[in-house]
Order: C-alpha cells, then sequence, then structure tokens
C-alpha cells in the first residue's frame, strides 16, 4: 500500500481511521478470515452490528491477530450497534453487553443506534430482531430515542466498555433532538452516502456540530438499478480520473467520499479489491474531479420500506 490510512479527531478526543472494512453480509463461515485478511492488508477499523450476526467471528479475528503480533488491541477500531428491537431504556445495558461479550476484546471504541425507529421487543437473540404480525408487518415501536440515547450515555460513564458513541440513519431534526438533551455528545452519525447520494448537506450539518459522518454503500449498490441510482463505478469519465492516478473507478468513488468527508466503509469479499479500497491514501481530487463525482444524483439505494410508516422514519426530509 502506498500510504497508511490516515486517522480523525473526534469530539471527545479519540481518532478513528478515515476508511474501514464494512463486514454487512459477512457471515460464519467466511467472517473470520475476512477480517484476518483486512487487518493484513492493513485495515484497523473494523464496522460491525448486533443485526449482521458476526460479532463472535469479528472478535476471534481481532484476537488471532492480536495473539499473532500483527496489532495490539489499540491498534484496531471496532464500532458495532445497537438493533431497533433495544431502544427500550431497559434493554439498552443486556443488549450492549451481548455485543460486548460477542467480541471480547476488552472495550469497544464506538457504539451507535442503528436507527431512530424503534420495534418492539420480542428477546435478545438474532431470531427476535425482525418481528412482525399476522400480515407480515413489522411491529413497531414508538419509544423515544432521545431515551434510548440516555440509556446509551450511561454505558460510557459507567466507564471501560466504551469509549465512544453516536447515531446511525438519523436526520438533521432528529440530531439536533439528541444534542438538545445530550451529556455525551454523539461522535459519529453513519449514514449510506455515495456519489448518486453524497449527503453533501447532511455532512456539512454534522460537521458543523463536531460530528464525524461514515458512509456505509459507498459504491450505490452498483449490482442494482433502484430508484434511478446511477453507476458511476463504471462511468468513462470517472475511470478517466482514475487512470490519471493510476487507480480504478471504484478507487476514484472512495476518494472522493473521504474528500467530501466522510469515513467509507466498503464491503468486499475478494482480496484484491479489499486492497484496492484501502490503497486510497495517496492522492486527492481536484475541486473539478469533485464537483462531477457530485453529479451522480440520484437517490437513497436503502429506504427502509418496511420501516416507512414508523413515527421517526428519517428519510422523508431533505437531509
Amino acid at each position: 500500500m502506498s500510504t497508511q490510512v490516515p486517522t480523525v479527531r473526534f469530539s471527545n478526543g479519540y481518532e478513528i481511521p478515515v476508511l474501514g472494512y464494512g463486514t454487512y453480509l459477512a457471515q460464519k463461515g467466511q467472517c473470520v478470515e475476512l477480517v484476518k485478511k483486512a487487518i493484513d492488508l492493513g485495515y484497523r477499523h473494523i464496522d460491525t452490528a448486533f443485526l449482521y450476526e458476526n460479532e463472535v467471528e469479528i472478535g476471534q479475528a481481532i484476537r488471532d491477530k492480536i495473539a499473532e503480533g500483527v496489532i495490539r488491541r489499540e491498534d484496531v477500531f471496532v464500532t458495532t450497534k445497537l438493533w431497533n428491537t433495544f431502544h427500550d431504556p431497559q434493554h439498552v445495558e443486556e443488549a450492549f453487553r451481548r455485543s460486548f461479550d460477542m467480541l471480547d476484546i476488552g472495550y469497544i471504541d464506538l457504539f451507535l443506534m442503528h436507527s431512530p425507529m424503534g420495534v418492539q421487543f420480542s428477546g435478545y437473540e438474532y431470531a427476535d430482531m425482525q418481528p412482525k404480525d399476522a400480515d407480515g408487518n413489522m411491529l413497531l415501536s414508538d419509544v423515544d430515542y432521545v431515551e434510548t440515547w440516555k440509556a446509551m450515555e450511561k454505558l460510557v460513564t459507567a466507564g471501560g466498555r466504551v469509549r465512544s458513541i453516536g447515531l446511525s440513519n438519523f436526520n438533521s431534526e432528529q440530531i439536533e433532538r439528541i444534542l438538545q438533551i445530550a451529556t455525551v455528545k454523539p461522535v459519529n452519525n453513519q449514514v449510506e452516502a455515495n456519489p448518486g447520494y453524497d449527503q453533501r448537506k447532511l455532512i456539512a450539518f454534522c460537521q458543523a456540530r463536531g460530528i464525524t459522518v461514515t458512509a456505509y454503500g459507498p459504491m450505490g449498490r452498483p449490482h442494482r438499478t433502484t430508484n434511478g441510482n446511477r453507476n458511476a463505478l463504471d462511468d468513462p469519465k470517472v475511470l478517466e480520473i482514475g487512470r490519471k492516478y493510476g487507480k480504478t473507478g471504484g478507487q476514484v468513488i472512495l476518494r472522493y467520499l473521504i474528500d467530501i468527508g466522510t469515513i467509507p466503509i466498503p464491503y468486499s469479499t475478494n482480496e484484491e479489491r479489499m486492497r484496492q479500497n484501502i490503497d486510497v491514501c495517496d492522492f486527492k481530487l481536484t475541486g473539478e474531479e469533485i464537483e462531477y463525482l457530485a453529479s451522480f444524483h440520484s437517490a437513497r439505494t436503502i429506504p427502509f420500506l418496511p420501516l416507512k410508516s414508523h413515527k421517526y422514519y428519517p428519510f422523508d426530509l431533505e437531509f
């Protein structure tokens, strides 16, 4: 790799690498080896969630690499998330404990509320994450995410097990509500961001309040043509920009997301693609190139449609 991945500093002083390895869809039987490979390639930021059902495997991979002397615990940054069924404050501590125990890496760097939308609690097992009524509709909960946040704050003030807390899939109004009551400030908001849906207004809103933005879905799901999503990955102009820097279209997209102020977390099972994805820290796009990448206006590719009727559905606002 050309350069080591730099970090950005949270408002609380901790630092996060500006690019990470996303593990959504990385399941049992492959996740341990994928995360080990990612660490060997230089990734020092691993993103997971209770929803992904792979925290045990990720923890094992990290512990194995520590045992091999490849990394120390303090060298790797791990994010996980509180799932929607655990929003009731009485469930937050136990839900966190389960993620903490499954990872088993001493502490969690960043714990996010996976979304502002609560779903009815039906247990702590993976099978309980998507409760539905007899007609197949999601059983929604109206627990106020502000109360969930207050319970998350206690995890930090209790000391030692989690260093930072933050949000995911929150819009600007919802973030503002959290900030008005927060005694522990959110340091991050993880949202979909890609050339077709680049979140520039939300990024600026968060930056003005000292909140970093992590970008999931950084390639915009190029295998889908949903919501009029234009594919930047194979766009001739993007490929031309890549040739200028000796990079692929995917590398140009990741650099764009870093240059506009996000922390992309691409996922791949292909070793060469994993290698390419982290090798984006030795160049920067020009202002003109950034504006071209910003021209792929389409729409969100991950709209959470089963939760569209939720009172806290976040995606009806512009940002």
